[in-house]
């Protein structure tokens, strides 16, 4: 042995003894780290060190790589932040089009570089607002859109060439992205200028979210339309969003996080793959959607533990051969489930806190929720302080000067590598039970989201767990403004949609149905159809009802 050796050797005998003499006085901690199946997680260790990656099988070379090349641990591009910052998008929708289109302008306005939509729950669904399903819910928690008129009032004055549009829209994607599509098309946009990104994450839906509509499969085949379509038309639209999001927002922990989200895009690229799509032409325009949650480091080893299994699985399961199609790109929303009605005004410091989190783990796009929100939509005062928050981190913060500067933290990548192994566990899992379909029809996943949710809930009831204004540090607050919405706008809208309707009905958009029809039980892409449908002036839940005809409606699988 090396005297080098030897002294480092009794340096850290030295250092066991006396943390052993200090294990008594530790204070309480946060509970366990996410963990495997059928664990309740893996606790911090005492110490991080070259000892403990090398128990885990860290290897720098496969593992860590260089930033903008496989397996991506470190960043999905080269430079990162140093060469532009991450898009900022804050989540907007509410009431009618035009209010909404009025928000946009002004986010846009105080420097928000990208638009994210949100839409009510009957746009959701597939029913028009004038729908006896839809009373009550109109333009609720987002914008109400029934129609190409709709849409055309929700873009007015936009640059739809020049910013990029999220639109958080699942079982109605391809409806939604029609109408886009429409009013570019209109307004003289070539279709190779627009950037943006649909949700379209189905499975998440029977899982964690429940805006479904028809059944999982005919639905995975319309997401397969939807990426044959976007490769040729709109090669620089992100043609899904899968999305972890919501499983996290449900109750489950980091790991199943990554696994659950993965899977689902496995099965979606497995689809695609078997529909006689090229993995190379499509994966590019794959992107994921995580939640920023209040673990700092966990959540960052998380976004560097998901880009490594994605990476690996592209390659070795779908022989991707571009770094393209490999990396996995990534929007974060800051976690709507730790905001509390309690002391709003904290939950400005969470927002931060998880924003950063986004940031240091190297995401594509970002975010930031409003203080209120665990009262109502965000006001525009909330949302300008939310879009304020990016921009300080962005702008002086300094973090940005580097490229994935937590990489080779002995914490960060035991983390990395921890959650690596522990979805990794979680996929075997799945892929045993048949795949993501499969296991959600079994309830697999449901009911490892509901367990993860179950302890965490015990967790906070029991002190194990602190949150700060809930169970420990409670006072009073001064009242917060929440924003309310007009009952008349769902009265207003619904007379405009049954005009609109009124105004358009004849051959031509019977017929534009019934191509519809006749593709949904056929094998022809529905997307052009769709497209041509909506230029016809059908509406939303026209199209839905010729889905639900052909495809019938989900039930949901009850799971204890």
């Amino acid at each position: 042995m090396k005297s080098d050796d030897r002294a480092e050797g009794q340096a850290k005998d030295e250092f066991e003894k006396r943390l052993a003499k200090t294990r008594k006085a530790a204070r309480p901690r946060a509970p366990l780290l996410s963990g495997p199946p059928g664990s309740v997680g893996v606790d911090a260790d005492d110490l991080y060190d070259e000892e403990t990656l090398e128990r885990l099988g860290f290897d720098p070379a496969n593992d860590l790589g260089f930033p903008g090349m496989p397996p991506f641990t470190r960043g999905v591009q080269p430079n990162m932040y140093r060469g532009r910052l991450w898009t900022m998008r804050q989540y907007a929708g509410f009431g009618t089009a035009e209010e909404s289109n009025a928000r946009y302008h002004y986010l846009l306005s105080q420097g928000q570089t990208g638009l994210s939509v949100a839409f009510d729950l009957p746009t959701q669904m597939g029913r028009d607002s004038d729908h006896a399903l839809a009373a009550g819910e109109v333009g609720r928690v987002g914008v109400a859109i029934d129609s190409l008129g709709d849409m055309r009032r929700l873009l007015a004055g936009l640059p739809l060439d020049t910013i990029s549009t999220s639109m958080t829209i699942n079982a109605t994607a391809a409806i939604l992205l029609s109408l886009y599509i429409a009013v570019a098309d209109e307004a003289g946009v070539p279709r190779d200028k627009l950037r943006g990104t649909i949700q379209n994450d189905i499975l998440k839906e029977y899982v964690a979210r429940g805006t479904y509509i028809y059944p999982p499969r005919p639905s995975i085949r319309l997401i397969s339309d939807i990426f044959a379509f976007c490769s040729k038309d709109v090669p620089h639209w992100n043609t899904i969003s899968i999305s972890g999001y919501h499983m996290r927002e449900a109750g489950c922990d980091a790991a199943q996080e990554i696994a659950f989200t993965l899977a689902d895009g496995m099965a979606y690229v497995k689809a695609a793959v078997e529909a006689g799509l090229d993995v190379d032409d499509f994966g590019g325009q794959l992107s994921f959607f995580f939640n920023g949650h209040n673990n700092l480091l966990e959540e960052i080893a998380k976004f560097r533990a998901a880009r490594r299994i994605w990476s690996s699985v592209m390659e070795e399961r779908f022989g991707a051969k571009t770094d393209r199609a490999r990396a996995l790109k990534f929007h974060c929303q800051t976690a709507g489930m730790t905001l509390l009605a309690q002391q709003p005004m904290v939950n400005v410091v969470r927002v931060a806190m998880q924003a950063l989190a986004a940031v240091l783990g190297g995401c594509q796009s970002l975010h930031t929720n409003g203080f209120d929100e665990a009262l109502g939509l965000p006001t525009a005062e909330a949302a300008t302080l939310a879009l304020r928050t990016q921009q300080v981190i962005g702008y002086e913060s300094g973090v940005t000067d580097f490229v994935d500067p937590l990489g080779g933290s002995y914490v960060v990548e035991a983390l990395t590598t921890r959650l690596e192994q522990a979805a990794r566990e979680y996929i075997r899992r799945v892929d045993d039970l048949g795949g993501m379909v499969s296991a959600i029809e079994q309830g697999y996943v449901q009911r490892e989201i509901q367990a993860a949710a179950y302890r965490y809930q015990l967790e906070i009831e029991e002190k194990k767990r602190v949150i700060v204004g809930l169970n420990e540090f409670a006072s009073e607050s001064p009242p917060v403004t929440a924003m309310k919405i007009d009952p008349r706008i769902e009265r207003e809208q619904a007379e405009r949609t049954r005009a609109w309707r009124a105004a358009h009905e004849g051959p031509k958009k019977s017929e534009a149905l019934a191509v519809i029809d006749r593709a949904a039980r056929g094998t022809d892409n529905l997307l052009p159809p769709i497209l041509a449908a909506v230029k016809a002036g059908v509406t939303v839940g026209e199209i839905s009802d010729v889905l639900r005809a052909a495809w019938g409606e989900h039930t949901e699988i009850l799971t204890i």
